[in-house]
């Protein structure tokens, strides 16, 4: 289980990039759409970026009592 939640983070970089796609596919024809797709990109970006981190610091944290 804790395998699958690792990989989970990159979905999150997959949903942004292909929202980042669809952003510029609607940009000239539906400006509405487009700017969802603009927010969802950077939500999903942020949510990248702060899973991460915060994965790294729980893996450090664990190998840190696992040593000591």
């Amino acid at each position: 289980m804790k395998g699958f939640l690792k990989y989970t983070i990159y979905i999150n970089l997959i949903v942004s990039l292909l929202s980042v796609y669809m952003a510029f596919n609607f940009w000239e024809t539906d400006r509405n759409r487009a700017y969802i797709f603009i927010f969802l990109a950077v939500v999903t970006g942020f949510n990248f970026f702060f899973r991460r981190r915060y994965f790294k610091k729980f893996e450090a944290r664990k190998k840190e009592r696992e040593q000591g």
